[in-house]
């Protein structure tokens, strides 16, 4: 089922969201759902918090994304991505390292917004997979950016926190028509 993808302004993208304590058949439904929905609005992840439940679950796919590659490091060898896509991250830890790479991004909460952000090349993932099993990896590339894009999430705190003053300045209008959008759509529900 597809499901509706909060915009900017909305007060549940700024939740920290709860552990996930077991893999109950209405988390298994919100995943396929959360899966339908990333793959329908043509994005590379979405976290829980973006279609309403403040939770420590998100979900990744990265193989339509062809002009920017990733990596996966398990166990010190490198896999094929492919092989772990879709890829459900439930309760994840994460630890970026190596260089600062400046890249745009945008994200399903903030339609035509975009801008360049700073974030580590690689991160090292700690986090329970779809069926609740643990799993290590190290990831670079777009992947990684997906990865701490939407562990941002989980945390509340959403990608345009990460921009610099200059960007943030320059779509402060943009912003402020979104927020303001939201907020208004609210009052009429």
């Amino acid at each position: 089922m597809l499901l509706e993808v909060l915009k900017y302004g909305h007060p549940v993208l700024r939740q920290k969201g709860a552990p996930i304590e077991s893999l109950t058949p209405e988390i298994k439904r919100l995943i396929a759902d959360m899966l339908d929905t990333m793959h329908e609005r043509h994005g590379v992840g979405l976290a829980a918090q973006q279609i309403g439940r403040a939770l420590q679950l998100t979900v990744i796919d990265v193989r339509e994304a062809k002009d920017r590659p990733s990596t996966l490091e398990l166990r010190g060898r490198t896999v094929p991505v492919e092989e772990f896509m879709p890829l459900v991250l439930i309760n994840p830890q994460i630890t970026p390292h190596g260089q600062t790479v400046v890249v745009g991004e945008g994200c399903l909460s903030f339609p035509e917004i975009f801008g360049e952000i700073a974030r580590l090349e690689l991160v090292d993932v700690h986090a329970l997979d779809i069926k609740f099993k643990p799993m290590e990896f190290c990831a670079g590339g777009l992947l990684s950016r997906a990865i701490q894009h939407e562990v941002d999430h989980l945390n509340g705190v959403l990608f345009i926190d990460r921009m610099n003053r200059n960007t943030r300045e320059e779509l402060r209008g943009a912003l402020e028509t979104l927020q303001t959008a939201t907020k208004e759509q609210m009052k009429g529900q």
